[in-house]
């Protein structure tokens, strides 16, 4: 058998940055502003009376957040066990980024008067109800397509195309794209204020539509062999047998890790941009306003410093050792969290964040590089639903519950400019963040004592 070559190839690179940066664009449409568009649009305008007999704005997001992650989770177990199945990917990941995109293409259809004309309704709480509903039901069909597509498919395709020797820097790589999507989505995001949550999210979703098209002559299947000796739906429950999860003591450590660390970053993440907007008042279209060629350079500059310094982590975590970083990003991660917590203005709270991020993604680009070097190589596709329950499922289901009973606690409102009083996401959401980042160290310390050195992998 012959060993995986350590270098990535241009059209390896290629299809990675493409599906990883428009699959991030995806999500942070979803993550981003799907929670906003609750707040902002759904919810605007309507009476103090429609918002006290409809479920509450945070609680709605919360709702959201955990159905999505449910359905994200359900899907990836269903096609990755499928495309290992089949040994193919490909037309798992072009099909799901086509569908992905028209989905989210549709949340521009979606207001309270198209919900009263289409049911036929009149009473102000009914039609609240039956919008956010719409919204979140969507949310989890928009899910399937694009747990089908990216986590499903593209995650055990990586998985696929790199070994033990080249994954930190792919990680690093991935790391970054999110970063990315989510400056692309706010600069489009400008647009809003002019244009409309419609006009938005149809662009958005004609993007993601764009790459799967694209991906039908970018893309190629890794050669993994079809999965012809066991069944189906004993390959769906291969992850939880006590006897697998014994012989991979080391990926299920990296999988508790990624669940904390993710846990803590779903804690504040939901509400963030709702608490930047309400609570600390800040305004994207000032800041586009307010833009100078020179803070565009130095915007520019830091960016750049940025990228190279978190791909340099990857190819040092790849030559040192994946353990040698961990403690030190736990660290980082929770000292920023807690700055971020005493923050009283947008730019004290940027300058806080800096630290969280850096700590979150280089934690991220080594567990995540180790989750990927601990699985079983013939049941990659199987596995992503395992990892998706880790990374996604729990967190996204715990994290804004912790996070909106911290805030409930705080007691923070926020009057909108219709009078109508509604909760609003607090600073305590930060510390509480924090104190989840402290379990982390329980099994990373655990995982280096085992150690992290596995067999090169061949093809």
């Amino acid at each position: 058998m012959k060993e995986k070559s350590n270098k990535l190839g241009v059209r390896i690179w290629l299809n990675i940055i493409l599906f990883g940066f428009m699959g991030q664009i995806a999500w942070s449409v979803e993550n981003m502003y799907f929670n906003t568009f609750l707040y902002n649009s759904v919810y605007d305008g309507a009476t103090q009376a429609a918002v006290n007999g409809s479920l509450d704005v945070m609680s709605a997001i919360s709702a959201m957040v955990a159905f999505s992650a449910a359905t994200a989770v359900i899907t990836t177990f269903l096609a990755g066990t499928l495309s290992d199945k089949l040994g193919k990917r490909k037309w798992f990941i072009v099909c799901g980024y086509i569908l992905w995109g028209i989905i989210t293409a549709s949340f521009g259809l979606i207001s309270r008067d198209n919900t009263a004309s289409l049911f036929g309704l009149s009473d102000e709480v009914k039609i609240l109800t039956a919008t956010v509903s719409i919204v979140i039901i969507m949310d989890c069909v928009m899910t399937f397509m694009g747990s089908t597509g990216n986590d499903a498919a593209f995650n055990a395709w990586v998985t696929d195309v790199t070994n033990t020797k080249n994954r930190a820097t792919v990680e690093s790589v991935l790391a970054l794209l999110p970063l990315f999507a989510t400056a692309v989505v706010m600069g489009l995001a400008g647009a809003v204020t002019g244009i409309g949550y419609s006009t938005f999210f149809i662009v958005l979703g004609a993007i993601v539509t764009l790459c799967g098209v694209l991906g039908c002559f970018t893309l190629k299947d890794t050669g993994v062999k079809p999965d012809r000796k066991t069944a189906y739906f004993k390959n769906l429950v291969y992850g939880f047998r006590p006897s697998v999860v014994q012989e991979n003591k080391r990926l299920y450590l990296a999988l508790a890790a990624v669940c904390i660390s993710s846990t803590a970053f779903q804690v504040f993440f939901p509400y963030l941009f709702i608490y930047l907007g309400n609570v600390l008042n800040f305004s994207l279209d000032s800041v586009l306003a307010s833009l100078t060629p020179a803070t565009i350079v130095a915007a520019a500059l830091v960016l750049i410093v940025a990228v190279a310094l978190i791909v340099c982590m990857g190819k040092l975590i790849d030559r040192f050792g994946k353990e040698k970083f961990l403690v030190l990003s736990v660290i980082l991660y929770f000292a920023g969290l807690v700055a971020t917590g005493f923050a009283k203005n947008v730019l004290t709270f940027l300058i806080s964040m800096i630290p969280a991020l850096l700590g979150w993604c280089l934690f991220s680009v080594a567990m995540n590089a180790a989750v990927r070097d601990f699985m079983p190589q013939d049941k990659v596709g199987a596995f992503q639903g395992i990892r998706m329950i880790f990374s996604v499922l729990i967190p996204m289901v715990v994290g804004p519950i912790i996070g909106n009973l911290v805030c409930r606690v705080s007691s923070i409102t926020y009057t909108n400019d219709y009078g109508v009083v509604t909760s609003a996401p607090g600073a305590v959401m930060f510390f509480a963040a924090a104190v989840v980042t402290v379990f982390i160290l329980i099994p990373v310390l655990l995982l280096i004592r085992k150690g992290f050195k596995v067999s090169v992998k061949t093809e």
